[in-house]
């Protein structure tokens, strides 16, 4: 569906003009992985690109600080056959998130994505992530000022509500000021989030599910690209909320069950390329290991990725276990792999 023409302006300076305008095409979120702290790094996306070539891939958050303060090498390096690929960041200066999306369109990203659905505390006391829903305005002039700063596409990720705000009101008085400065994706988590008594983790399951919430977002806002995110672990599900929703993302199955990813290019976006074997994906993903072992790379930082390829089938509780035994060593190298794969073959 065509939305509007793109963004010509210049990113000479912040800006807070103008409504930027674009041209969007609501199949590219068709089918999202999502950013996972500690896991979606660019080993683990690499990985996922071998089984899957139209999905998009989103890096772990990386907040403003660490991206000016840090090494941005270190933080957004990637393989070129990541694309399309979004880098998700954590922050709320609208200068510190202008100077981000600069640098993500400089190192080549295809999009950035503002988290706004973090709960964990450690952000919350940088004003960063979940608490973002309670400052919507803060969150419009950060996106109008990141989107005036660049010709890459700025995205945002959040929940449906926080704490006791948990009405479908609520999450439309955050969308709204945001869409009306022109963001046209929005990624929902269909659980709202607890800020005070519940981990990250419980945060990600004890919050009850309200995919009702998401669908009628979009049945609100037609003209924005919604994306739902939250407890989708088969393909089945996937094709079931593409009937309410433009875009689905999918988060923990994908890392625990990777090879799942092997049918979306066929059963989401309908193409026809030859779906390669685990054992393919396996040998491809260790040439790709010993290409970054010659670089320094540990095993371990790229093997943890790979152990649940095989879910589910013979001898991969041996091909799990030969690795994680072996993998952290010191001179661990591609035999490692090699080896373990001897108990599936």
């Amino acid at each position: 569906m065509q939305k509007t023409a793109k963004n010509t302006h210049p990113k000479k300076a912040i800006e807070t003009g103008a409504k930027p305008q674009h041209t969007l095409d609501t199949s590219t979120h068709r089918f999202c992985i999502a950013p996972m702290m500690d896991w979606s790094d660019r080993h683990c996306r690499y990985l996922w690109r071998l089984i899957s070539q139209k999905s998009r891939l989103y890096t772990e958050m990386v907040t403003t600080g660490t991206l000016i303060h840090g090494d941005p090498k270190r933080f957004l390096d990637y393989s070129p056959e990541e694309h399309p690929l979004a880098l998700q960041v954590g922050g709320s200066d609208a200068n510190d998130l202008a100077h981000c999306t600069r640098l993500a369109e400089k190192w080549g990203y295809d999009e950035i994505n503002l988290n706004c659905g973090c709960p964990s505390d450690r952000v919350q006391n940088g004003m960063i992530g979940a608490c973002l829903m309670a400052h919507p305005q803060t969150v419009a002039k950060a996106y109008q000022v990141m989107q005036n700063n660049a010709n890459i596409e700025v995205t945002i990720k959040h929940r449906i509500g926080i704490d006791d705000m948990d009405s479908y009101q609520g999450m439309v008085d955050f969308v709204r000021p945001i869409a009306d400065k022109g963001c046209r994706t929005f990624i929902v988590h269909a659980r709202k989030a607890w800020l005070q008594g519940l981990s990250p983790k419980e945060n990600r399951e004890v919050p009850p599910l309200e995919y009702p919430f998401v669908y009628q977002l979009q049945q609100d806002f037609p003209d924005l690209n919604i994306v739902i995110n939250g407890g989708i672990k088969t393909i089945d599900d996937t094709l079931n909320h593409l009937h309410h929703v433009d875009g689905v993302m999918i988060g923990r199955e994908a890392y625990s069950n990777p090879y799942l990813l092997a049918e979306i290019d066929q059963q989401v976006f309908n193409e026809s390329h030859t779906i390669p074997s685990r054992l393919e994906v396996a040998q491809a993903y260790i040439d790709y290991c010993e290409q970054h072992l010659a670089k320094g790379s540990r095993l371990h930082h790229m093997s943890r990725h790979v152990l649940g390829l095989f879910q589910g089938q013979q001898g991969s509780r041996q091909f799990r276990r030969h690795i994680s035994e072996n993998a952290h060593k010191k001179d661990a190298n591609s035999n490692v792999l090699i080896d373990a794969l001897a108990y599936i073959v």
